[in-house]
């Protein structure tokens, strides 16, 4: 039976850490778990390792894979297992985590012992190449509070040409990350001066950003929803009644404390920076009585939220403390909610595909044993998640278990240009928010009945979703949403007021575009533009400006020959004419 690219990686690490045991004194070992592109391993020993270590310990490891030692699993009592790793402070710790009754199992590779549940390879040789990657600190458990250990990354496969078209992958995800094209392309920037996490979209990203907002808004009118704007900040009550400040407290920024009042009577009301939009959307809800007649009602916001993700988790535009999510709540009668999610799913499908993804994967997450609201809800909304994904004939896994405490939900992730994993899109129901705030809508019986409320989102957040299109376009982005569609270059300053005109009548068709007004040359200027991606290069000369045409260059199909400036419009405006 072949093994798993998560036990090959798992088993890696397992080789790695003897390797370093074998190498130097001293070592203290963590954990060392397989993680989506590899795998790690947490040291506390002495010497101080760097990538120059990494030539030993990698020969070390080839020693090891060659000696094929079989991975051999046990089982020991908790007194046997505590003798055992009696000089392994960090191993009696995890030890202690495993509940009473539960299996202590270690795993022996050689002279190598660990603390482990596996699973893994057969035999060291079922690891056919490691390649050591980087070292950096990571507090044990990630608690700052405890010691930095030094954390050891690497990469497995079963083969060398295996580990080869990783790395090779590796190199090209370099070449594409967001923050590295960010900087180079103009589009964002993050200023110590305002505050770690908190993003400052650039003209370039906010052209990108404005045709995102544009199409979004656009869709989500046709398909029936209402949009909102609501308030950065609210009340202590607002957010003791929807349970974030009992949830979720530390994930929020601190209070912010304002008087109320005058005179005797003032006091200090504690206000909170909003992490979620939903409470706000509930209290547009509760502006007015609805009936059943009324529903589904659609309410959608891009809503900016603000949560204080610490350091070490803040990643780019991926991870911040301010974001503006793609937000939507739907208020929906019980009788309706099928029909209303298969439409859900539906959008969702339509939205992605037009930002160029179509390899979708849903996941289905089921109640879980704490969980809040009548189980006949919850095998209701959970049949109509079923029942969408299965009438759009979606792949899907099933998390048995892996709901939230108060509903089902389905995750949409989506694969990128180099077949890594995003989450975007979320339908997430709720029992849990209108009992809190006592939501209900007047049924056909002319009686009171507490809605189903769906909170759904498309895209994540911009900012994140942003940096994924970054990435999977390399920065090189569909007319239709390039923040630079054209740019306008002159051979020469004789052809400069030719080249305006041009300019001014593709800016009054709504084309975004730019013109090179410097004295280089024409190559430089080709090259700037085609190191800047945009998709189409207008090149004005003397006979180009004699003939009343434009030299048409395309960043994907090269020479298109010459055209009229109306012509080039209807050219773009037929290229983008599904966002428009």
């Amino acid at each position: 039976m072949s093994a798993t690219i998560q036990e090959i990686r798992h088993s890696a690490a397992h080789l790695m850490a003897s390797a370093i045991c074998s190498l130097y004194e001293n070592v203290k070992i963590d954990i060392g778990p397989a993680t989506d592109d590899g795998f790690y391993y947490d040291f506390d020993l002495d010497h101080r390792l760097s990538a120059e270590d990494f030539p030993a310990i990698e020969k070390a490891i080839r020693k090891l894979i060659g000696a094929k030692l079989p991975f051999v699993r046990e089982e020991l009592t908790r007194e046997a297992a505590q003798e055992l790793f009696k000089d392994q402070p960090y191993k009696l710790e995890r030890l202690a985590d495993i509940p009473e009754g539960e299996p202590i199992s270690i795993y022996r590779t050689g002279d190598y012992v660990d603390l482990c549940c596996g699973p893994h390879v057969e035999h060291s040789g079922c690891v056919g190449a490691v390649k050591l990657m980087s070292v950096a600190g990571s507090y044990f458990r990630g608690d700052e509070h405890n010691k930095m250990l030094q954390r050891v990354y690497g990469i497995a496969a079963a083969s060398r040409e295996e580990v080869e078209a990783i790395l090779a992958r590796i190199e090209e995800a370099k070449k594409r990350d967001h923050r590295k094209l960010g900087k180079e392309l103009e589009l964002f920037t993050m200023s110590d001066s305002v505050g770690p996490g908190l993003a400052h979209w650039l003209p370039k990203g906010a052209r990108v950003r404005i045709a995102i907002e544009d199409y979004w808004r656009k869709e989500h009118f046709r398909h029936g929803y209402e949009m909102l704007f609501t308030p950065h900040i609210g009340r202590a009550n607002l957010w003791q009644t929807s349970g974030h400040l009992g949830f979720y407290k530390d994930g929020m920024f601190p209070p912010m404390h304002v008087t109320e009042g005058e005179g005797d009577k003032a006091t200090a009301e504690p206000y909170y920076a909003k992490p979620m939009n939903c409470p706000f959307h509930i209290q547009a809800y509760l502006a007015k009585k609805y009936s059943y007649r009324d529903l589904p009602l659609r309410f959608a916001e891009l809503g900016t939220v603000y949560r204080y993700e610490k350091d070490g988790v803040r990643h780019g535009l991926f991870r911040v403390r301010g974001f503006t999510q793609d937000d939507a709540h739907i208020f929906c009668a019980p009788e309706k909610i099928e029909e209303e999610v298969r439409f859900t799913v539906k959008f969702c499908l339509h939205i992605l595909h037009r930002f160029g993804f179509h390899d979708i994967t849903a996941y289905l997450s089921t109640r879980p044993e704490k969980a809040v609201g009548d189980e006949a809800k919850w095998e209701q909304a959970t049949a109509s998640l079923r029942a969408a994904l299965e009438a759009e004939g979606m792949a899907y896994d099933v998390d048995e278990g892996g709901g939230a405490f108060y509903g089902p939900k389905i995750d949409m992730k989506i694969k990128d240009a180099l077949g890594r994993e995003w989450q975007l899109g979320t339908i997430q129901f709720d029992f849990n928010l209108p009992e809190r705030f006592n939501l209900t809508y007047t049924g056909e019986d002319g009686k009171e009945h507490q809605p189903y409320m769906v909170h759904r989102a498309l895209l994540g957040s911009l900012e994140r979703f942003f940096g994924i299109l970054i990435e999977h376009y390399a920065g090189a982005f569909p007319t239709w949403l390039a923040p630079v569609q054209a740019k306008v270059l002159p051979i020469t300053t004789a052809q400069n007021d030719v080249a305006k005109e041009t300019l001014a009548k593709l800016l009054a068709a709504d084309i975004r575009v730019e013109g090179d007004w410097s004295n280089d040359k024409i190559g430089a200027k080709i090259r700037k533009a085609t190191l800047a991606k945009i998709p189409y290069m207008l090149v004005i000369g003397g006979r180009e400006a004699e003939a009343g045409v434009v030299a048409v260059r395309s960043r994907e199909k090269g020479d298109l020959g010459t055209m009229t400036v109306e012509a080039f419009i209807e050219h773009i405006r037929n290229e983008t004419c599904e966002a428009k």
